[in-house]
């Protein structure tokens, strides 16, 4: 399943079987990047906060944005688990399997409205060379029409799905087709 040990649901207790009660509560299941934490669940649990907060918060950036972003950061990292999970999860808003796999075969030249190709080029330039963001960046996205809320939003988004795409291919999290779907959206 991974490169170290993950302890599953039925072997749970104490601490990590109520985080993965609360998790299934929340998400409708768990998934493999939430299990991988397993052997410190206090990390599992900051873990799950950050990413309800950052994917289900009252925010301008709608819910579709979010996925988008969240695959688009994947693609670049070629993160197959990341890249399929919420890629299931755009295709939730999206409802075009046609579209998508054009969208994951090329994000950098897909064709977005302006404040979404805004977004995406924001979010590949951070994941591929944080260095190379410059003020001139957040002034186009400004132009884009997103507030600085926005801004932070975005960055938020992006940094958080690489953190987690290091997770999952830094410790080999694997995937079935049954794991990627069912989530609450």
């Amino acid at each position: 399943m991974a490169w170290i040990k993950i302890i599953n649901e039925n072997e749970a207790v104490g601490e990590l079987k109520e985080i993965y009660d609360e998790i299934i509560e929340k998400r409708g299941k768990l998934s493999n990047i939430m299990k991988i934490h397993s052997l410190m669940p206090k990390t599992m649990k900051k873990h799950l906060d950050l990413y309800i907060e950052l994917m289900f918060c009252k925010s301008k950036i709608s819910r579709e944005e979010r996925e988008l972003i969240a695959t688009a950061v994947s693609v670049t990292n070629k993160c197959q688990y990341c890249t399929l999970h919420h890629a299931e999860a755009l295709n939730h808003y999206w409802k075009d399997k046609e579209k998508l796999d054009n969208f994951i075969k090329d994000v950098e030249n897909f064709p977005l409205d302006n404040r979404k190709r805004a977004m995406i080029n924001y979010a590949v330039k951070l994941t591929k060379d944080a260095a190379a963001i410059t003020e001139a960046d957040i002034t186009h996205l400004k132009q884009a029409g997103l507030s600085e809320e926005e801004i932070l939003h975005l960055n938020l988004i992006t940094s958080y799905f690489n953190f987690v795409n290091r997770l999952a291919n830094g410790l080999g999290v694997e995937f079935s087709e049954e794991e990627i779907r069912g989530y609450k959206y």
